[in-house]
């Protein structure tokens, strides 16, 4: 007689991951040095500060071998500073790469690599991924796209059980989607409200931009992601520069970033565009045609609102949707999103901090279904 066989689920006590000295406190490591910027020698001293309170080193393994670790693995490199005197320490591109693939790991969790990364539309026609119909068989259709069941199915109708041949006009092969590329201009305040108000508002955006470019450039390699930032200016920055990005003691110029990510999107001849602007704060700053700014913190001003509605109406007609990510919550700031919104028919969403990444994400992810244009 065989023993009765049990299924059913077997309960354990968790045991955490084992890591090594050194990785327990590079995971720490990794969230300071975004925080600070970039600056070694502050996110040390927080470090530090840490390891006081939680006893994170020993005398086997101290906070002197983490560094000297940090710098043999390649982490960081020894530089001179800008006036030649002593030595100072960077960061190296191998942990700039660390990095963005740490907050595409905290943000929108751990993907696998897609095939060529093209964004699917609604429009039938070549490429990759199947719409779910058939279409008949046509020169030139590739051989490995013919639904063999379905091909099969319609001999039958046509030519009987009795005399069954499969002819080119019973063949059906998979229809697929369309595969198109995808520009988009992601667009941070860097105004100085960004850091006000006992909130850091610009780390989280500085994780949702490495984060995003790391997700295109390894799952979409076709798409291009351009990142401008935006305070009494604006101006490009490069993937590279974002663990480095801090807020200034500027205004709000959103009509200079919106420029500068309309003609950037000119120059790319690829067919789906789309901004995205991340923004905690009204706008509040004008760059006049003599070089010189017109500024006004209260309140909405009509003439730079103005502004910035012709600028969304511009987008509209340049076929370039706009989302807005606007972080404050206050009415009358929402008041002016929606209008702004309605110029230019694109869309906003009204967030805190958190489930910032995840809403541009799945943001990003709802436009790669379908044509923008």
């Amino acid at each position: 007689m065989n023993p009765l066989r049990q299924t059913g689920f077997l309960f354990t006590n968790f045991k955490a991951k084992f890591q090594t000295p050194f990785e327990k406190l590079f995971e720490i490591f990794k969230e300071l040095i975004t925080y600070t910027s970039g600056d070694f020698d502050e996110a040390i001293d927080w470090l530090k500060e840490l390891d006081k309170e939680y006893v994170l080193t020993d005398e086997n393994y101290t906070m002197d071998d983490f560094i000297e670790d940090l710098l043999n693995k390649g982490y960081i490199k020894k530089e001179i500073d800008p006036n030649g005197n002593g030595e100072g320490v960077g960061l190296t591109a191998k942990t700039e790469m660390l990095l963005r693939q740490h907050a595409l790991k905290q943000i929108f969790g751990k993907m696998k690599k897609a095939g060529n990364g093209n964004h699917t539309t609604k429009q039938p026609g070549l490429g990759e991924q199947d719409s779910g119909d058939f279409k008949a068989y046509e020169f030139g259709d590739s051989i490995e796209k013919i639904a063999i069941t379905e091909s099969i199915k319609n001999a039958q109708i046509n030519g009987g059980l009795d005399d069954f041949r499969l002819t080119q006009e019973d063949l059906v092969v998979n229809d697929q989607f369309h595969q198109s590329q995808m520009s988009t201009v992601l667009m941070i305040d860097i105004s100085h409200s960004m850091i006000l108000y006992g909130e850091d508002r610009i780390t989280p955006a500085k994780k949702v931009a490495m984060a995003l470019s790391e997700f295109i450039t390894t799952r979409y390699p076709k798409d291009k992601l351009d990142i401008i930032v935006f305070g009494n200016d604006a101006r490009p920055i490069s993937i590279d520069e974002l663990p480095y990005l801090k807020v200034g003691p500027y205004h709000t110029n959103t009509v200079a970033g919106l420029e500068l990510a309309m003609d950037i999107l000119r120059r790319n001849k690829k067919s789906n565009k789309q901004i995205f602007m991340i923004t905690d704060g009204k706008p509040s700053c004008l760059k006049l045609k003599d070089g010189s700014y017109y500024k006004n913190s209260n309140g909405l001003d009509p003439h730079i609102v103005d502004k910035c509605y012709n600028m969304a109406q511009l987008a509209r007609r340049l076929n370039i949707p706009i989302t807005t990510f606007m972080i404050a919550q206050d009415p009358y700031l929402k008041k002016f999103v929606q209008e702004f919104t309605m110029a230019n028919r694109g869309k906003a969403f009204y967030t805190g901090l958190k489930g910032l990444g995840e809403m541009i994400f799945e943001d990003y992810e709802t436009n790669r279904k379908k044509r923008i244009n």
